[in-house]
């Protein structure tokens, strides 16, 4: 019986082992993500199929980058985004039928919802938007960070889980992780929780790997595009869902969907997070 409990004890001490080497450390606000191999994708899925895939260590940031942090930049580099030279920048509003964006001449990242509807003022907290993907390039550069790939995106996500979110496969717990768009559609403004667009940064709970909004908010850019669409170099991708996201309406917001978009697109549902 000894013998049989020493065993059983060296196992457990190895499955602990095991486990704490996947541990998620997080420090000065990232999370080390340890590298190996994870299992991605969601079986048949056209965009992200079910396979296996191998990383090596990184870290990640645990809140989507905020106004305050592109505005040290931009004012550090005098950065003019796309929005601001090309007046084109996709803005929502109640009442649009349902994908339906409306392109403001005056909406910019300090003006995400358009002149109209005030500025960044008073939410510097809040995820930056009306950005494009060659703006964030430009940030990710003057910082010293990096965008993830597709990969790291959700392998940080997942956090170690299989199903579709990282709670389980019921989106019972959506509330309490994410800032959705609550509405049946977009005919009326939601007002289910205080924020109809971007929600102050951290708002919501977090992942097991201490991430917060991985759903919702807003979708976030990632390096790399499935392979159907590596023929088209003035695409990206973004993943995570947005405020926008409905059930009814891209429901995005999980561990497997991917987003994509022009690379010269600006939208007040579209930010990121990095990787360093």
């Amino acid at each position: 019986m000894y013998w049989r409990s020493a065993s059983w004890m060296l196992g457990m001490l190895m499955l602990i082992a095991l486990a704490s080497c996947r541990a998620t450390a997080v420090q000065d606000g990232y999370a080390t993500i340890q590298g190996g191999e994870y299992t991605l994708g969601e079986q048949n899925h056209l965009m992200n199929p079910k396979r296996k895939v191998n990383v090596q260590a990184y870290e990640i940031s645990i809140y989507e980058i905020t106004n305050q942090q592109f505005e040290d930049f931009a004012k550090a580099t005098g950065h003019i985004t796309i929005a601001e030279k090309r007046h084109d920048a996709m803005v929502f509003y109640p009442g649009l039928a349902e994908f339906r964006w409306h392109q403001d001449s005056t909406a910019w990242w300090r003006f995400p919802n358009g002149v109209s509807q005030g500025g960044i003022k008073d939410k510097m907290t809040h995820p930056v938007t009306c950005i494009s993907y060659l703006d964030v390039q430009a940030y990710c550069k003057w910082a010293g960070v990096r965008l993830p790939t597709l990969d790291e995106w959700e392998i940080a996500t997942r956090a170690g889980a299989r199903s579709r979110y990282f709670w389980g496969n019921k989106p019972g717990k959506m509330d309490a992780n994410a800032n959705i768009w609550h509405g049946k559609d977009h005919l009326l403004p939601d007002t289910a929780d205080p924020w109809m667009h971007t929600a102050p940064v951290g708002s919501f709970a977090p992942n097991p790997n201490g991430l917060y909004d991985v759903y919702g908010n807003v979708f976030e850019f990632c390096t790399g595009v499935p392979a159907f669409l590596q023929d088209k170099p003035d695409i990206a991708c973004a993943r995570g869902g947005s405020w926008w996201c409905s059930f009814a309406s891209c429901s995005y917001f999980n561990n497997t969907d991917i987003g994509d978009v022009r690379v010269y697109a600006s939208f007040s549902n579209q930010g990121f997070r990095v990787v360093r």
